[in-house]
């Protein structure tokens, strides 16, 4: 998932790219600089005309994990909680992480089980993120229900 307001692609040399013939490889980036609206534009090494461009189109890029700059107390990447089980304080399961949205009022962790629910990633309603066990403990939130 792009976060675009992180500098990453800019500063790696190599990204991962998903998806084409082969299925999956290492490409060295020539060069990368931000266009419009979080949109990146990369060059690579080895593509050079139109059409081995136009044959990376769908393709996806990954950058390595251990290419991202360490987290600090509190923070994490939303990779890390993609798929992390969404308890109550009381033990009660509400599902699993299934998305992450940015809206202008807040971030939310959009959670799906047997109902569906848009949390506020704000202390109010998270109260623990642990990317290690893959766990998130919310407050109530059965007020964020969605369709």
């Amino acid at each position: 998932m792009h976060n675009p307001d992180s500098e990453v692609l800019f500063a790696s040399s190599e990204v991962v790219v998903r998806g084409g013939d082969p299925a999956e490889r290492v490409m060295t980036v020539a060069s990368a600089r931000p266009a419009a609206d979080g949109i990146v534009l990369m060059s690579f090494e080895g593509i050079t005309d139109r059409n081995a461009a136009e044959a990376m189109r769908g393709c996806t890029l990954h950058v390595r994990r251990e290419s991202l700059p360490a987290t600090d107390e509190g923070e994490f990447y939303v990779h890390d909680i993609l798929g992390a089980k969404v308890v109550g304080e009381d033990g009660r399961s509400f599902g699993e992480v299934v998305d992450y949205v940015t809206y202008p009022a807040a971030d939310v962790i959009v959670v799906q089980g047997e109902k569906r629910y848009e949390v506020p990633v704000i202390d109010d309603f998270v109260r623990h993120i642990d990317t290690d066990a893959k766990s998130i403990t919310v407050a109530p939130i059965d007020d964020f229900e969605t369709t």
